[in-house]
């Protein structure tokens, strides 16, 4: 019995060929790992020894051989199959262990592109896909998470074709993620990465329970271990839903940098509540009062670590999810009554994604990530007779970043570093508006001297008359409307401030 062994991440791979070994198996191997496991006291076979080939091309040709490629993939059932091998002089190979060249890891610390090409693996994917193919009596072996349950299986004569099925559909995604990650790369530096093609690949974190409605199923996928990388799970089990909803809430928290003291508080995707004060506790009182309605069975992301005295003031009432950046024991046991509460840290801040798009039906639209750049508010024009005052920009700032990562058609208003009014997700502004408006009424808030941050611009003054009732005292929005003129003058006449940024922030 014949094992191939050929791996670029090495670890596990002497106790895997060291058990090998034990139950019978001969062991073929190429270059480091033949080294490795020579070192080890393995007894391993060179695959040029073996099959009478020396490498070519500084190892570029080595496995490709149909000693190799028929020890694999011939049909152990075939008679015609079998009669080939024995007259060829090929050996069954049953165990394929083989895990590829570390071509992201190349493009993720070069730009050599000579270094890089030398970092696709031609041999590896070939016999992966070999052994896959001829599951039906080839194990094939790519993830050393499962090293230690594959020797269990053959101890146990448990080689069955429920396990090979398994092992043969995760070689497939092992060789398809290779591949399409050298596609999008190669399509990032000479296509501008919007190539003929483009290739999605997620890793499996869990299954929720179900999707958005009880009749869909749902699960989570990450990019580059994202998941595991930034948030542990403390309490609960998130939905599909709580995931959306966590995305937008910590997305929006941790826009004012690492160490604010913000406070984000999401409801189905949009923000029902935000406040920037001098500490966590004031941040989220002033956050809760712009919609505590809305606010029951949402989710909070707290950008900093939750204590005693936050923890009691947030169980005062239902919030599902709570995202931290930390959580001392006393708060967790303040929650611990909360049976339906989910509890998540982020212990890592969230990079920018470079990419980003949406399903539609029959496909996706793919583009590059928005982002909302600081020079966009720094370098803002103001287009009205009335200046600002220190405050004033700082909520300007506020708002408008707020406003950047909410549904369009949206407006923002904040007072006092408070978000104190929303309207969002709406066919018009003026709609928004009105939105805004009567939330804030119903919550007996007082806007009076609020400012106003719009994602687009406002296409007739009608949002400034809205606004001047509203009691805002400032707006920044990105101008660019045939009608600007008409939209600074009413600004003018009401006495109201007005920046352009020049820069739209939709988001649909």
């Amino acid at each position: 019995m014949y094992a191939l062994l050929s791996v670029s991440d090495k670890e596990g791979i002497v106790e895997f060929g060291r058990d090998l070994v034990a139950l019978g198996y001969e062991i073929l191997s190429t270059g480091g790992t033949l080294k490795l496991l020579q070192d080890s006291h393995i007894k391993a076979i060179d695959v040029g020894e073996y099959t009478q080939s020396e490498e070519l091309f500084d190892g570029r040709v080595k496995t490709l051989h149909p000693k190799i490629h028929g020890g694999i993939l011939y049909r152990r059932d075939y008679e015609a199959d079998v009669r080939v091998a024995e007259q060829k002089g090929i050996v069954s190979i049953d165990i394929v262990c083989v895990n590829l060249y570390p071509f992201k890891q190349t493009i993720q610390r070069t730009q050599d592109f000579g270094e890089i090409i030398e970092n696709i693996d031609i041999g590896g994917p070939a016999m992966v896909r070999s052994a896959a193919k001829n599951h039906a009596s080839v194990l094939v072996v790519t993830d050393k998470a499962d090293y230690t349950m594959i020797i269990e299986a053959l101890k146990n004569n448990q080689n069955t074709l429920e396990l090979r099925q398994k092992m043969m559909i995760k070689a497939y995604e092992h060789t398809a993620s290779y591949d399409s990650t050298i596609a999008n790369y190669m399509n990032e530096r000479f296509n501008g990465g919007f190539g003929e093609k483009r290739f999605i690949v997620g890793q499996k974190v869990f299954q929720t329970r179900y999707g958005e409605n009880p009749h869909q199923s749902g699960a989570l996928y990450e990019f580059e271990s994202f998941w595991q990388k930034h948030f542990v799970q403390k309490k609960g089990e998130a939905s599909f839903n709580n995931l959306t909803d966590m995305n937008a809430a910590v997305r929006i928290a941790s826009a004012f940098g690492e160490d604010s003291k913000a406070v984000c508080i999401v409801k189905h995707g949009n923000p029902c509540g935000f406040a920037l004060k001098d500490t966590l506790l004031h941040s989220y009182k002033a956050a809760l009062k712009c919609d505590s309605v809305s606010a029951y069975g949402g989710v909070a992301a707290i950008n900093g670590e939750v204590g005693l005295e936050l923890a009691k003031e947030i169980n005062k009432m239902f919030i599902e999810v709570l995202v931290a950046k930390g959580i001392t024991q006393e708060a967790l046991d303040v929650f611990e009554s909360k049976k339906r509460m989910k509890i998540f840290i982020q212990n890592a801040p969230l990079p920018k994604d470079d990419y980003d798009f949406k399903h539609i039906q029959g496909g996706f639209v793919f583009q590059n990530s928005d982002c909302v750049k600081k020079e966009e508010i720094v370098h803002s024009s103001l287009k009205t007779q009335k200046a600002l005052d220190f405050a004033q920009s700082k909520d300007l700032e506020i708002a408008y970043i707020i406003a950047a990562l909410t549904k369009s058609n949206c407006v923002v208003y904040v007072k006092d570093s408070a978000l104190v009014a929303i309207g969002m997700g709406m066919t018009s502004r003026v709609d928004a508006a009105r939105a805004a408006f009567a939330k804030a009424k119903d919550m007996g808030l007082d806007l009076q001297g609020c400012v106003c941050a719009s994602e687009a611009f406002f296409p007739f003054r009608d949002s400034v008359d809205m606004a001047h009732k509203m009691g805002v005292s400032a707006i920044i929005q990105p101008g660019g409307s045939i009608r600007d003129d008409e939209v600074i003058e009413a600004c003018d006449e009401y006495g109201i401030a007005m920046l352009f940024t020049h820069t739209r922030h939709f988001l649909h």
